[in-house]
């Protein structure tokens, strides 16, 4: 059900790294992506996909992880995603890739979902210098990245309180909690 999925669908910061993502796998998310809606139907994204140790390490020191966590930089070994995708924009296809990149990443993390694995999306990316780990020709812009694994943590949806807190936290246990506004907070009467 669509519900369980969009619920499931979290944003996981600790993976069980020896749990390894397949290239199939990669592809078949990359294909929901494909078959997604499109601006124009210009289709101008595109991506690099990552699943060896090696190259997974030359992303990762590329990355910035979960800003609210202070005191946190990010997994520590055993703990960082088994693969990567990185979603590009093909700027000679397109001047833009209007809001293709969110649909697209929608569609990719409600795969990944689906199969159990769990993903962080960043943007918080050093992109000169993954362009260059890449070896990425200048008409591919880096749009975001994404860290992909089994999840090795729970993230629970909490009701936002009276403060309006929208920060993430980690409890004692390390459960990852993540304040939601309520329904009725969303909604504009007029």
């Amino acid at each position: 059900m669509l519900m369980d999925l969009v619920t499931k669908n979290r944003t996981y910061r600790r993976f069980y790294q020896e749990e390894k993502v397949s290239l199939e796998t990669l592809k078949e998310v990359i294909n929901l992506a494909r078959l997604t809606s499109s601006g124009g139907n210009l289709q101008s994204l595109k991506y690099v996909l990552a699943h060896d140790e090696e190259k997974n390490e030359r992303i990762f020191k590329t990355l910035k992880w979960a800003g609210y966590l202070s005191d946190w930089d990010g997994p520590e070994e055993g703990e960082k995603p088994s693969a990567y995708i990185i979603m590009l924009h093909d700027t000679r296809i397109s001047k833009t890739y209007f809001w293709d990149h969110g649909l697209a990443a929608q569609s990719i993390l409600l795969g990944l979902t689906e199969k159990g694995l769990g993903a962080c999306q960043f943007n918080n990316v050093n992109r000169s210098l993954l362009a260059s780990e890449l070896q990425l020709p200048d008409y591919y812009e880096i749009v975001l990245v994404m860290a992909v694994g089994k999840p090795k943590e729970t993230v629970v949806l909490d009701d936002m309180d009276a403060s309006g807190q929208v920060k993430y936290w980690r409890d004692e246990q390390g459960i990852h909690h993540v304040p939601k506004r309520k329904l009725e907070d969303l909604i504009v009467e007029f």
